[in-house]
């Protein structure tokens, strides 16, 4: 397939409903059960875009939690955004079947769970929706009607098994995806710098994102992102910490280290965030959900992996560059290292890390 050619896009959906019967008729309206991590769904926003390409005049929506929900706000794709009032790791049953005869009276036809968690599957079971679509696992075969066989060695990435969900069984998967794409709201934008005192006509902004919610294992080390901030200020660079309020205490050590570099960690929302990075020039991340947002706002984005894969999450946007040392130990996955030396991040040098931005800045 050529460069920014089209697949081949079928008139018919055939999924098949609980009397295994196929059926072919396009859908009308989707509800998608999003993920639960911010990068997730940025890459979830690729499914979207796969399905209005196939589909354009189909109605999706967005049931999520609030930790991600928000994103979805930025999608051009999607209709409504549902937010789910539930902790990530809460089951909460009663509020799931409250939400679930909410949406049953919106009619949709389909169905989609990204995550593969048993309760994730429950509100689109309980909501009566007649097609509903995920991967096997956590016994949700009885919730479950049009069960997909995870395939790794196909689908080796996160946002390739999300666009396989979005494609009805027996027809190809796509060989060129779209890279994900956010709105930004100039607007608020503006607002936000204007609250924060920042100086958005600054052509020099340099992002970094020193912040990772999985886990330790994913993070740079702090004395490293201070010696990148260091010498990005030497070169006149505008430097802004951003993260979320669980960053806070990293941004405000790089800051207190670095007075010149504008300390956001935790002092703005999701969205800001969002609009933000559309003003800078480069953002140095870790592998995190701000690395991916970095990317689908148009932001040039240096990726640090450590032990995360870079196979199954790297960043998607053509404008992004992941740095990984070849180590016989990583990618561990592994929340913390496991033999406790983390070299895969300790051993990636700020000049490195330099050389890449110096070059993106040029």
């Amino acid at each position: 397939m050529a460069q920014g050619e089209e697949w081949e896009q079928p008139d018919v959906f055939p999924i098949h409903r609980n009397t295994r019967e196929a059926r072919s008729s396009d859908p009308a309206q989707v509800l998608v059960i999003g993920p639960s991590w911010v990068g997730d769904m940025v890459m979830a926003q690729v499914l979207f875009q796969v399905m209005r390409r196939r589909w354009p005049r189909v109605q999706i929506d967005l049931l999520a939690p609030p930790a991600s929900a928000p994103i979805g706000e930025r999608m051009a794709e999607i209709r409504n955004v549902h937010t789910l009032p539930i902790p990530h790791n809460s089951l909460q049953l009663r509020v799931r079947k409250e939400w679930a005869a909410r949406l049953r009276s919106i009619d949709y036809d389909w169905s989609i769970c990204l995550p593969g968690s048993f309760k994730s599957a429950l509100i689109p079971f309980w909501a009566q929706i007649p097609v509903r679509t995920g991967f096997r696992g956590e016994f949700r075969k009885w919730l479950l009607n049009d069960i997909h066989r995870l395939d790794r060695k196909l689908q080796p990435r996160t946002v390739d098994r999300y666009v396989a969900l979005g494609i009805p069984s027996g027809l190809p998967q796509p060989t060129l995806l779209p890279a994900p794409r956010l709105r930004v709201d100039q607007q608020n934008r503006g607002l936000a710098s204007t609250r924060l005192e920042l100086a958005p006509e600054s052509r020099s902004i340099v992002a970094l994102a020193p912040g990772a919610e999985y886990g330790p294992a994913k993070r740079w080390p702090v004395r490293h992102w201070i010696a990148l901030a260091r010498t990005l200020t030497d070169w006149n660079c505008d430097v802004w910490l951003l993260g979320g309020p669980k960053d806070a205490s990293v941004t405000g050590e790089i800051a207190a280290a670095i007075p010149e570099s504008r300390d956001l960690g935790g002092k703005t929302s999701l969205l800001d965030a969002v609009d933000l990075l559309s003003l800078a020039r480069v953002a140095v991340s870790n592998d995190s959900g701000l690395m991916h947002l970095a990317g689908a706002v148009g932001c040039r984005v240096i990726a640090l992996y450590g032990s995360s894969p870079l196979a199954m999450t790297p960043p998607l946007s053509p404008q992004a560059r992941a740095l990984r040392l070849e180590l016989p130990c990583s990618p561990c996955g592994k929340r913390d290292c496991p033999l406790k030396h983390h070299h895969c991040m300790e051993n990636m040098e700020p000049g490195t890390v330099l050389a890449a931005v110096k070059e993106f800045l040029a």
